[in-house]
């Protein structure tokens, strides 16, 4: 059976076959109740091309009573999905289920564990789908049903891909049997080339020979599939042996592991087979990249070379970058690159590159930093998966610039709050090209980084300055350094260099703290790994004082604290206010730097069990004239985008302790709609909304404070589309290649536009006496620019006339009133 869908959306495909077998035990009527399975199928091109799950064991199974029952389905996913298992009730239609299902360790049917332990449990595993039934009871034939699920992993988020319904029997007999006993090796990650061979074993406590059987996605790889001896399987004395093998290849790399079903089943003299089910992980990890260098250049830049990749089915290089070395040490199940090793993702470069250059961004290397450089290939979806990180290069820039080495808080104030920042000179520079004594200029930027506008040191020698007035306890703020020589004529800049931004999060107990920075040092070194912790409301008879009270490893943890009051012997007080800094160390990497560069946040105050949250925002739309704004657009045009703005009053009753705002959007207005698309960092107020197919939509906005409290939403604000669609009123259907057909005029029609935001078009062609001619539904492959030829429905080209038409059209709008028009006139047709 094919069948091709018309668009994009869940379906479902089901199947219904008359009555069950009579007698099954735990649903009322089988033998009268018909059998139903669905499939549900995701079509969406942002998620890729998609496979439903295979199950490659048979849907039914024997049990004996008293004995614990396994089974597992054998479930795989062509395109490396991560698969789900849960139990659901059999159905007998659509959203329907048996009469009167119990579930089979009911009471009823009398199980008890195996070893008498207690009632009868069902389970299932929800990644491998090892079902186990410790242990039936009464004998005869039970039916169950489970669904597997499947979820792709995209741009760090799961996303549901489609489902399969299995419907199976499982019949119970009473006999003299004791289940098999599999012996399986350690879950694996292995690097892509491996040879993996594994031996199986299993056992039975009667003696009796057992059969071992192998199911999974590996057998059935065209390229280099895994095998296994003896093959076919055969009953074995015990102990049984199976010999596992798969020569891996980079075709073999995903991000999920691949899961392989054992399955051993024993041959008794009499009665019931029994069996037992284990699984083994294989994860086929991507090998490295080799061969990466660095090579320092003159104008502050990297040149990293490498050798060609391996695998050539991978998408592209990650390019990693830190301040100063970092050893990692690679676990086998390691990909990619590990949190704690304070590296940051620069670029990505197609798989088939093999050198980058790094100007960071153009903004050019600092000066006297130690940059250390790793690799990490990637594959593309579905499948995905990361290769192993690559070993380390590292390269110092020559000092022949200025160095800001801190930017530290003295006081936390809103109107007068201090900064001092230090630097050290250029002490490589080329002084015949740059004659000496050189002189400064200090500037300062609101923020992490951009554009330093504000002069704050004129020309002068010192290499430290104290910045005051400031509002260092809302603001953040970074630094540049400028360089003159002895002529006053400036040489050349710093990279710029921002505070330590310290924020609170309130919650219940305790206060969590977060740091962070942009700076061209690093704040995570091996070499200085501790950050410490001060807080107030500690030292006796003088609460104000901030006081060491903790370290951070954050080689290990990160910039992060959690304050639970273990200084103090408990939790901390949700009447007291607490008051917090950090001071941070770092390291340039450079021998010729001194270190550590020490820095301080700014003083930051917040209460646990903050429950109160912030005032609504805001919001407002930029106006946008839709109709001037596409006046000179194709009419393909799909960039679409709005922007959106807000303001936010922390001032009497509202709230100041904000961290930002959500942003939530609904493409048809209703209220039941609206998902978050974005969160912006307070205290940005603008968010522009890109990659839109239309205009159409309805926002609105909250503000979250640092405890995660949500305002109220600000007022829904929309905008819409501005339709146009019109018809023309002759066609001359001759073959000449002008108005051969009826279409609405577009943009290469005289005095016409495109049509624009048009859902769907029904044509109806009537002649004089108001006799149907002609139909037309868009949809499909049927657009709707209709280019109607002047034929009736059964292809006769029509005479020269004049004839009615009528045409529903259903515009792409949020105005009901204007989402459905019906255009009616006379169209002639002249040869």
């Amino acid at each position: 059976i094919e069948h091709t869908y018309g668009g994009n959306g869940n379906y479902i495909v089901s199947y219904l076959e008359a009555n069950r077998n009579e007698g099954i035990l735990n649903m009322d009527n089988s033998v009268n109740t018909t059998f139903y399975v669905e499939s549900i199928l995701r079509i969406d091109p942002f998620l890729g091309c998609n496979n439903s799950p295979v199950m490659l064991i048979a849907p039914i199974d024997f049990g004996c009573s008293g004995v614990a029952f396994y089974h597992n389905p054998g479930a795989f996913d062509q395109d490396g999905d991560s698969l789900a298992f849960e139990f659901v009730v059999p159905k007998k239609n659509v959203g329907t289920p048996v009469d009167n299902f119990r579930q089979v360790n009911d009471p009823e049917f009398g199980g008890r564990k195996e070893d008498g332990s207690g009632p009868a449990t069902f389970t299932i595993d929800p990644i491998t789908g090892d079902i186990v039934w410790d242990a039936p009871g009464l004998v005869g034939e039970y039916n169950i049903a489970f669904v597997v699920r499947e979820f792709r992993k995209v741009q760090g988020q799961f996303h549901f891909m489609g489902s399969v319904v299995r419907d199976m029997q499982i019949i119970i007999k009473d006999c003299d049997n004791n289940r098999p006993e599999l012996d399986i090796p350690d879950d694996l990650c292995v690097e892509a080339g491996t040879n993996i061979q594994e031996l199986i074993k299993a056992t039975d406590p009667d003696g009796d020979q057992v059969k071992i059987e192998v199911f999974s996605a590996v057998l059935h790889f065209p390229n280099s599939p895994a095998t296994f001896q003896p093959d076919p399987p055969t009953y074995q004395d015990v102990p049984a042996q199976l010999l596992f093998e798969w020569q891996t290849t980079c075709d073999h790399i995903r991000e999920q592991p691949y899961l392989v079903h054992f399955k051993a089943t024993d041959k008794p003299p009499l009665g019931v087979a029994l069996v037992e089910f284990a699984t083994m992980n294989i994860t086929v990890v991507a090998p490295s990249p080799k061969g990466l260098t660095s090579t320092v250049n003159n104008d502050r830049t990297i040149d990293l070379t490498w050798d060609p990749y391996l695998c050539t089915n991978a998408d592209s290089i990650q390019i990693w970058r830190r301040v100063d070395s970092y050893g990692i040490t690679r676990d086998l199940c390691q990909t990619g690159m590990p949190d704690y090793a304070g590296y940051t993702l620069i670029d990505k470069v197609p798989a088939t590159a093999t050198s980058y250059k790094d100007d960071n961004g153009g903004r050019k290397l600092a000066f006297d930093a130690k940059y250390c450089y790793r690799l990490v290939a990637q594959f593309p979806l579905p499948q995905g998966g990361e290769s192993y990180v690559s070993d380390e290069t590292c390269g110092i820039i020559r000092a022949d610039g200025p160095a800001i080495t801190h930017v530290t808080v003295d006081e936390t104030s809103e109107s007068d709050g201090k900064i001092t920042v230090s630097w050290r000179g250029p002490f490589e520079i080329d002084q015949s090209l740059f004659p000496p004594p050189y002189k400064y200029e200090l500037w300062r930027g609101v923020g992490f980084n951009g554009t330093a506008d504000v002069q704050v040191m004129t020309l002068s020698s010192d290499t430290t300055f104290q910045d005051t007035g400031l509002d260092t306890r809302n603001n953040t703020y970074f630094y540049v350094v400028k360089l003159f020589d002895a002529t006053d004529t400036e040489v050349r800049q710093s990279v710029s260099a921002s505070l330590v931004r310290l924020a609170p999060t309130p919650l219940l107990g305790r206060i969590e703290l977060n740091w962070q920075a942009d700076i061209p040092w690093t704040m995570n070194s091996p070499a200085y790994p501790m950050h410490y912790i001060y807080r107030d409301n500690v030292v006796a008879g003088d609460p104000q004082q901030l006081v060491l009270i903790d370290s951070v490893d954050v080689t290990q943890n990160g910039f992060y604290y959690s304050d639970d009051g273990k200084v103090d012997g408990g939790p901390l007080n949700d009447q007291i206010e607490y008051c917090y800094y950090v001071t941070t160390y770092g390291t340039y990497g450079n021998p010729q730097v001194a270190a550590p560069q020490i820095n301080l946040s700014q003083i930051v105050c917040a209460k646990p069990n903050d429950t109160i949250p912030p005032c609504a925002p805001e919001a407002f739309l930029t106006e946008i004239d839709c109709e001037s704004f596409l006046a000179d657009k194709d009419c393909d045009y799909k960039a679409f985008f709005n922007e959106l703005k807000w303001r936010y009053d922390n001032t009497g009753s509202c709230k100041d302790d904000l961290a930002g705002f959500n942003i939530y959007f609904s493409d048809s207005g209703d209220s039941t709609t609206y998902t978050l698309i974005a969160t912006v960092t307070f205290p940005d107020s603008v968010f522009i909304h890109t990659e839109l197919s239309s205009f159409k939509g309805c926002y609105y906005v909250t503000a979250i404070d640092r405890s995660g409290n949500e305002s109220a939403p600000s007022v829904v604000i929309c905008n819409d589309n501005c339709p146009y669609y019109k018809l023309p009123n002759v066609i001359t259907p001759n073959g000449d290649g002008v108005n051969d057909t009826f279409r609405p005029l577009d943009e290469e029609s005289p005095g016409g536009r495109c049509p624009r935001f048009v859902k769907s078009v029904h044509l109806r062609i009537f002649n004089r006496w108001g006799g149907l001619l002609y139909e037309y539904q868009s949809g499909g492959e049927k657009s709707i620019y209709i280019d109607w030829d002047g034929r009736d429905s059964t292809g006769k080209l029509l005479p020269a006339g004049t004839y009615f038409y009528s045409a529903d059209v259903v515009f792409d709008v949020l105005n009901k009133d204007e989402q459905q028009r019906t255009f009616t006139g006379w169209v002639q047709i002249l040869y």
